[in-house]
């Protein structure tokens, strides 16, 4: 995911924030609870299965011009409306599961966005011939660079990012764009850029 976002916006250049309970965070999760718990405790860890990365990359394209929180507050009425994120049962949505999306107030009703996911979930299963969605993103996995020092030097793509949108795009896949593509790596672990002094710094998998 893009670096999260939530009012008040930090200002450029801002370094880790040493909180309330004397741990030092990244801005953005340093304040509101649900970023907070977002942040400790699953930002930049790895996760396994297709499921979850499909999750994932799901969400990363929903966020898209959206702050983190809303999906983060909408996190269970999403995998509840796309099953879990089973690619095979998404995959096998029809019209009627679009209109009934639609419909859901629960999630970020954008119709694109949610022909996206559908179009994705039939694009993960089709990659299993080629090793899976889980593979083929960790296959774009970037050497480790330095850590970044303030909110600035957090970059928003990189010739991964770049790379892993384009073979997406070629595989089938919607909504990958190269920035989208850097936030999943960074979700996913497979870039660290919690700030230096941060202690969820290393966390990356």
């Amino acid at each position: 995911m893009e670096t999260p976002t939530e009012t008040p916006v930090e200002p450029p250049g801002a370094g880790p924030v040493v909180g309330a309970d004397g741990i030092a965070r990244c801005p953005w999760g340093a304040g509101d609870p649900v970023n907070l718990a977002y942040h400790d405790t699953e930002w930049g860890l790895r996760v396994d299965g297709e499921a979850a990365h499909l999750e994932r990359l799901t969400l990363e394209a929903f966020q898209s011009g959206l702050s983190w929180r809303t999906i983060l507050d909408k996190r269970d009425n999403f995998r509840a409306a796309f099953a879990g994120f089973d690619a095979d049962a998404v995959a096998a949505f029809d019209d009627g599961d679009v209109e009934r999306l639609m419909g859901d107030a629960g999630i970020v009703r954008n119709r694109r966005k949610v022909d996206a996911a559908i179009t994705n979930a039939r694009a993960t299963v089709a990659l299993r011939e080629r090793g899976g969605l889980e593979a083929f993103i960790w296959s774009f996995r970037p050497e480790p660079g330095p850590a970044p020092r303030t909110t600035t030097d957090v970059p928003t793509t990189s010739a991964e990012s770049v790379a892993l949108s384009k073979a997406l795009k070629k595989a089938g896949f919607a909504f990958v764009g190269p920035t989208t593509m850097h936030a999943l790596m960074e979700a996913v672990g497979l870039v660290d850029d919690h700030l230096e002094g941060c202690h969820r710094r290393g966390c990356a998998g």
